[in-house]
C-alpha cells in the first residue's frame, strides 16, 4: 500500500521540485565526502591483499584488472549501498519519525498539504538518483587507491595502470552494475520513509524508527545484490 501510494503520487500534479533538488543536494553532497574516503580505502586495501598472492603466481600485472572488476561489479555497489544506508535511511526515518511524533504529518494531513509527495516521493527518488552517482564516484576513488596502493612497494605508471584498468571493462560489466544501484538507492529511500512515516507514538519510537531502517534497507540490499547476480549471470555473463 505504500508502494502504491509513492508511484500513484509521483504523477500528481504540483510536484515538489524543489523540495527534490534539495533532498538531492543533502543525499548526494552531504554523503560524498564519506563515500569518497570509502571507496579509496577499499581500492587501496583490495590492492594491496591482492598483491602479494598474485606475485606468487607471477601474475602481479593482472592486479589492476582484478581490483577494477571486482570493485565495479561486486564490492563498489554493495559497500557503498550499505554505507548510504547506514548514513541515508537512518536520517530519513529519524526525521519523518520525529516529524510522526510531534504530530506534524497529522498537521500537514489535516490542512490539506500531500505529505506524501512532499515528504516521501521527493526522499525516495533523490535516493533513486543519487546513489548510482555517489557509486560511481566511489568506484573511479578505489582506483586511485589502488594506484596509490600498488606504488608504496613499487613503482607503476598511472597511464599504464589506468589502461590495464580500463582495458578490462566491458559494456556487461558496468551497465548491470549501475542498474542494481538504482534499485539499492529506492530500497533505502523507501525503508527510511515507511520506517519514518510508520513510527509509533512517543520518543523512544524516533530512534526504533532509524534502526529498523538500517537493518532493513541493509538486509534488502543485500537481497536485491544476491537477485541481480543471478539475473546477470543468466542474462548478460552467459549470453
Amino acid at each position: 500500500m505504500f508502494a502504491g501510494k509513492f508511484f500513484k503520487n509521483i504523477f500528481k500534479g504540483g510536484f515538489e521540485w524543489n523540495e527534490l533538488i534539495r533532498q538531492c543536494y543533502l543525499i548526494g553532497n552531504k554523503s560524498l565526502p564519506l563515500v569518497a574516503i570509502t571507496g579509496f580505502i577499499l581500492g587501496f586495501v583490495l590492492t594491496l591483499q591482492s598483491l602479494p598472492t598474485m606475485k606468487e603466481f607471477g601474475a602481479e600485472s593482472f592486479v589492476p584488472k582484478l581490483v577494477c572488476v571486482s570493485m565495479i561489479r561486486e564490492i563498489g555497489p554493495v559497500i557503498i549501498a550499505l554505507i548510504c544506508a547506514g548514513k541515508i535511511s537512518s536520517g530519513i526515518g529519524a526525521e519523518l519519525g520525529s516529524m510522526k511524533v510531534t504530530e506534524q504529518i497529522d498537521a500537514m494531513d489535516v490542512s490539506g498539504a500531500n505529505y506524501t509527495q512532499y515528504l516521501v516521493v521527493t526522499r525516495i527518488i533523490a535516493c533513486t538518483l543519487m546513489i548510482p552517482i555517489l557509486t560511481l564516484i566511489a568506484d573511479a576513488l578505489s582506483l586511485v587507491g589502488g594506484y596509490v596502493s600498488i606504488n608504496v612497494s613499487s613503482h607503476v605508471s598511472a597511464i599504464l595502470y589506468f589502461n590495464k584498468s580500463f582495458n578490462s571493462l566491458s559494456f556487461s560489466d558496468l551497465l548491470p552494475a549501475t542498474i542494481k544501484t538504482i534499485f539499492f538507492g529506492y530500497a533505502i529511500g523507501f525503508v527510511g520513509c515507511y520506517k519514518g512515516i510508520n513510527a509509533a507514538n512517543g520518543t523512544e519510537s524516533v530512534g526504533l524508527a532509524a534502526n529498523s531502517a538500517v537493518v532493513n534497507a541493509s538486509l534488502w540490499i543485500i537481497l536485491l545484490d544476491a537477485i541481480a547476480v543471478q539475473v546477470t549471470s543468466l542474462f548478460v555473463y552467459n549470453s
